[in-house]
């Protein structure tokens, strides 16, 4: 017994709110996506810019310190070259290296990406083969690593905006639903208002079809029917009552006037037994009269049984 209204608005914020979910969800895929997209690339400058400066490097040491001047100034950028009998050509500072990554080799986890993280921060590292013409070091690999913190607070703070955004939006379409649902309902409580007009002596009120909707007017017709046949109904119940007060009027006058005319003052035996035999036709006329009503309302209701039907020409009955 939920009101049509409540129903309506109930799904219509139903509706709207998961299509907001799903629209969140798809930014919020969408851009982390993009970040890590843009995190790939960056690794892979970077590697390839260690790559160049590793293919001018004449030893260790220059390549060394040529790394050193190169990276000094990229933020958020580490870089780790080292060999697999554990060797290490360089390594940014103050910075650790996990060990899950250091135990990778570099046919395991080329090129793959690898995500980790501390306490603070979230990274995420690749490695790479070096190679370096000039340089006579093997089984060299290159590990760089950045710092996608900033991208996850990003996300993480589109994400709390997309939820607010997305209960606004559900507020403001449970509102808009509302008011949808009752201005869409306004026939019906058009409909309503009419039906409540009818009474016994306003039978004539009649639903206007044109102006509800197409969905509504095959329920309005109905209506308006149901109130024509209500209105016929009572109007032959009106005449019929009509003409069975004046049917039951004269012989009941006849009674009553013969009666006190008699009682009026004293009668022969001859006066009172004529009296009684008038009275006695008058009696029977009602009598007739009352069977009649008994046949009527039988046939009215589909009460009254044929003994023999047959059927009858009428044109030549008249």
């Amino acid at each position: 017994r939920v009101p049509l209204t409540v129903r309506l608005t109930s799904f219509y914020v139903l509706a709207s709110t998961v299509l907001l979910l799903g629209m969140a969800a798809f930014i919020s895929t969408a851009i982390s996506r993009h970040f890590a997209q843009l995190d790939r690339e960056t690794l892979n400058d970077k590697i390839q810019l260690v790559q160049g400066i590793a293919g001018d490097a004449t030893s260790p040491e220059n390549l060394r310190r040529r790394l050193r001047d190169a990276l000094q100034n990229h933020p958020g950028l580490y870089v780790r070259v080292d060999q697999e009998n554990g060797q290490i050509l360089y390594e940014t500072k103050d910075f650790q290296f996990p060990a899950m990554l250091l135990r990778q080799s570099l046919g395991e986890s080329e090129n793959g990406m690898i995500n980790w993280n501390n306490e603070h921060s979230k990274y995420q590292g690749v490695i790479a083969r070096l190679n370096s013409p000039t340089l006579s070091i093997r089984n060299t690999r290159i590990i760089t690593a950045i710092d996608t913190a900033h991208h996850a607070h990003f996300v993480s703070d589109l994400i709390q905006s997309l939820w607010l955004y997305v209960l606004v939006g559900a507020g403001i379409s449970g509102l808009l639903g509302w008011w949808a649902a009752r201005a869409g309902l306004m026939p019906l409580r058009r409909m309503k208002a009419t039906v409540q007009l009818v009474t016994a002596h306003r039978l004539d009120q009649r639903m206007d079809v044109k102006a509800i909707p197409v969905e509504l007017a095959e329920l309005a017709n109905s209506l308006n029917e149901m109130l024509q046949r209500l209105q016929n109904d009572f109007e032959r119940l009106s005449d019929f009552s009509s003409d069975l007060a004046h049917e039951l009027r004269t012989p009941l006058n006849n009674l009553l006037t013969q009666t006190e005319v008699i009682l009026s003052r004293a009668r022969g035996l001859e006066t009172y037994r004529d009296t009684l035999v008038s009275n006695g036709e008058e009696l029977q006329r009602l009598s007739r009269m009352v069977s009649d009503m008994l046949l009527l309302a039988k046939a009215e209701n589909g009460l009254l049984k044929l003994p023999n039907p047959d059927h009858i020409d009428l044109a030549h009955e008249v």
